[in-house]
């Protein structure tokens, strides 16, 4: 499929929505279309902002479109927004698929209210870090899902995970689209088939746009391989005990058949990211200092903690949050100890994405810790602990922001080439999908 014209129509984006700036487009086009786009509820975020689904198409077939799963992820919500729109003005696509589209803007709206600092300024990388939320695992939707298992069991769910559940125990779809972005990684894709063709296209579609592939250290060490930046998705059962998390959407949509595509991409391009010219230095110490790193973060925010923990007074988000990072992240990377074949060259990908992960890291949860303790002194807990720590955490921001923007070669992505690829990759996916059901495969 030739999704070229589509993508040409896409218009110039210069900010993500605000969380009432995507329930207000909603209202619009489904007011300027009421015989084309369904509004519905499908159930009520935690803190009780109202989850809505625009429904648009005739079917057979039906397809589950989930924007910001995570909320620091708003790439999906331009999506969403780009192929409603789409779809509207296109009745000859709408009919080509056979598809009745269900298109969630924002999974997670409680959690994106948190990241509209930075929202507005989506090149700005210290905006980023200053603004950063993503929920403590246990609070994050796409790994809240239940899990039944005889060695492992979890049934935490949260509302809006239920939401989606509902969704799918409703429509049965053929095609789910979970989507997600990162910062500096390069592209790549998740799938819950190993369908080596499609990976292949997809990567096609991100280099086509100018997106460098990510070739370094996969997100997941156990994380296996497709084809050019793709793998295949981890089950909750895989990472359910490492985190203490549920299964994702991924899980769910498996009890239908599905096809669960997961599209990842970064804000910024960093061309090193794909670059498989190896180097003098072995794969296992590029790991082990990237792990090292990591672990020396979570043991300098665990020592403040304890110098502040008994003057904490709110419990905020960004406090929940960082003291579910501080106990879980020194076991998730330990997942790295002793992986084989470490002993060979690393490539440029794997060297800078792994020093690129140590600065993600440090900058992310060190701009969480930092809207914590502002959380407290706004609340008028102004003891001499807190305020000697928030004075030392804000030096030391700035010295690790410092690092990371000497160690940067990358430049921000025209938020149009992201809305692209991730639209033009859930165009190609779910023609696959749908030709699967026609020929049985």
């Amino acid at each position: 499929m030739d999704v070229t014209p589509y993508l040409s129509r896409l218009p110039e984006y210069t900010a993500f929505p605000t969380v009432d700036e995507m329930h207000a487009e909603l209202d619009e086009l489904a007011a300027a279309h009421p015989g084309l786009v369904r509004l519905r509820r499908i159930g009520t975020s935690r803190l009780g902002e109202p989850l809505r689904v625009a429904t648009i198409g005739a079917g057979p077939l039906d397809a589950v479109i989930i924007g910001g799963p995570h909320p620091n992820e708003p790439i999906g919500a331009l999506t969403v927004s780009a192929l409603l729109r789409l779809l509207i003005e296109d009745a000859g696509l709408r009919e080509e698929f056979g598809y009745r589209w269900h298109l969630l803007p924002c999974a997670d709206p409680d959690g994106a209210r948190l990241n509209e600092g930075w929202y507005g300024r989506p090149s700005d990388r210290r905006a980023y870090a200053e603004h950063f939320y993503r929920p403590c695992e246990a609070d994050q939707v796409e790994w809240t899902f239940p899990l039944t298992g005889e060695d492992y069991f979890f049934d935490r769910t949260l509302p809006e995970s239920q939401a989606l559940m509902r969704l799918m125990d409703d429509t049965r779809p053929a095609f789910v689209y979970s989507l997600h972005n990162g910062e500096l990684q390069g592209a790549f894709s998740y799938l819950n088939r190993p369908d080596t063709e499609l990976a292949a296209r997809l990567a096609a579609l991100a280099e086509g746009e100018g997106l460098p592939l990510h070739m370094g250290p996969p997100e997941v060490p156990s994380a296996v391989r497709i084809g050019p930046a793709a793998y295949v998705t981890p089950r909750g059962a895989q990472l359910g005990p490492m985190y203490g998390i549920g299964g994702g959407s991924v899980d769910y949509a498996d009890r239908f058949g599905a096809l669960h595509l997961v599209t990842e991409l970064p804000y910024w391009a960093d061309h090193r990211v794909s670059d498989q010219t190896p180097t003098g230095e072995p794969y296992g110490k590029v790991i082990q200092e990237s792990v090292d790193g990591q672990r020396e973060l979570t043991a300098e925010l665990s020592r403040s903690l304890a110098v502040v923990k008994a003057d904490l007074a709110v419990p905020s988000a960004f406090r929940r949050a960082l003291e579910d990072f501080v106990g879980t992240h020194d076991e998730f990377v330990g997942a790295w100890d002793g992986m084989p074949g470490t002993d060979r060259p690393a490539t440029v990908a794997e060297v800078v994405g792994s020093r690129q992960t140590v600065h993600l890291m440090r900058l992310r949860y060190c701009g969480t810790y930092l809207r914590m303790l502002d959380a407290e002194l706004g609340a008028g807990n102004r003891t001499p602990a807190i305020r000697a720590e928030r004075a030392r955490f804000a030096a030391r921001f700035e010295e690790w922001f410092a690092e990371a923007e000497a160690e940067a070669r990358s430049t921000p992505i025209p938020l149009r080439s992201l809305v692209a690829v991730q639209l033009g990759a859930g165009l190609i996916a779910a023609r696959a999908a749908r030709d699967s059901v026609v020929t049985g495969t």
